[in-house]
């Protein structure tokens, strides 16, 4: 493990040669890891066998990325959050804000929501998660500090700051997972609803966010089913849990599978899950991919560790040291949806939030719930 002073100035000699890498902490952690690529190859997953960090767009159909394990530098440091963020007004925050920009855009996506409440009362789509895209010019856009301001600040996310030269500087705090597993055993959850926290997390939902979560779990339990490598799949009651200054419902699920094979099959069947996209899955995409009005890029793809080999510690009792030894050895997958993120580009930053629609929807209510999203990231970047 190394200082994470020595990391940082490391990471700007890697920036210079413009090879790709990720740095990321996982939530509730305080270790930073890193892959830092030793070539300048592009890497793209095939069947999700690969072994590496993998970053992955909204539409499935399009190419994710991948920084092998094999290919690179990887390392770990421990991260002391401080007390502040750095030394700028939050009044610096307007002035890279075009407000009739804005007013522009609240009509256009309050436009948008309409049309697609319209079109689940007709019968079309039962829920659409609708997004939008909000360019903020930056006082200063050096993407390391931007990261350790979200490392700082949300400490319950999965943070992490990617580079690749074919797709920029992406970074995100995001609250969501998309996949767990270990050798056979996965986890996911259902997460949906938005409220801002307002000092507690044991709180009222409306029936509008009820109904939104429980139409995102029961996609997810049937959609495991109808996977025949899938057993002993179980839930959790719904609860609230907080991500940032954002309130969200919750429920996890987890199951096996029969071999690791299947996980290519796994990932399909979840992404996009209807959190970032609606129901039924295709005519949601087919609804956003035509009325959205710009391309998601990575926004509400996934990302994170795939087939990382893991060695546990066993009772040092067992008798049998071959088997204890086999046994220690395991392959972990660790993936996020990549929500609460932004692309930084010629000194902007592009941030990109969203929200779901369901036949209870309010327009105005919509986009002020995009409003409060995009608060996430603009508090990491200029306080």
């Amino acid at each position: 493990m190394i200082e994470s002073t020595e990391f940082f100035q490391n990471l700007n000699e890697h920036l210079q040669e413009n090879k790709a890498f990720v740095v990321y902490r996982k939530p509730g952690a305080n270790i930073v890891k890193a892959l830092l690529q030793n070539d300048k190859l592009t890497y793209k997953v095939k069947d999700h066998t690969e072994s590496g960090f993998i970053f992955a767009p909204f539409n499935a159909e399009a190419e994710s990325y991948l920084i092998p394990l094999e290919n690179s530098e990887s390392f770990e440091f421990e991260f002391r959050v401080e007390g502040s963020l750095d030394d700028r007004s939050t009044d610096e925050i307007s002035s890279g804000v075009d407000f009739e920009l804005m007013e522009e855009d609240q009509k256009q996506h309050e436009n948008l929501v309409q049309n697609a409440i319209e079109a689940i009362k007709d019968g079309e789509l039962k829920k659409v998660v609708l997004s939008r895209s909000e360019k903020v010019e930056l006082y200063d856009p050096d993407a390391i500090r931007i990261f350790k301001n979200l490392l700082n600040k949300y400490a319950q996310a999965f943070v992490y700051l990617w580079y690749h030269p074919k797709t920029g500087y992406w970074l995100g705090a995001t609250p969501e997972t998309l996949l767990n597993t270990e050798r056979t055993r996965f986890k996911t959850m259902a997460l949906a609803g938005t409220q801002l926290f307002k000092g507690k997390i044991d709180v009222e939902w409306g029936q509008k966010e009820v109904e939104e979560q429980q139409l995102v779990t029961d996609y997810i339990l049937d959609s495991l089913k109808s996977i025949k490598a899938t057993e002993g799949i179980s839930f959790s009651e719904p609860y609230s849990t907080k991500a940032g200054s954002l309130l969200h419902i919750c429920t996890d699920i987890s199951g096996k599978l029969s071999s690791l094979e299947h996980l290519n099959e796994l990932i399909k069947i979840l992404h996009p899950t209807p959190a970032v996209c609606g129901l039924p899955k295709h005519k949601a995409l087919e609804f956003i991919l035509k009325n959205e009005g710009y391309s998601r890029e990575f926004y509400s793809g996934y990302l994170g560790e795939m087939n990382i080999k893991s060695e546990s510690k066993r009772n040092s009792n067992r008798r049998n040291q071959e088997n204890q030894q086999f046994s220690a050895i395991s392959k972990k997958t660790d993936l996020f949806v990549n929500l609460r993120c932004m692309k930084l580009k010629d000194g902007n930053a592009r941030i990109f939030v969203g929200g779901g629609v369901t036949t209870d929807s309010n327009a105005a209510d919509e986009w002020m719930e995009t409003v409060n999203k995009s608060q996430t990231m603009k508090a990491v970047l200029v306080k």
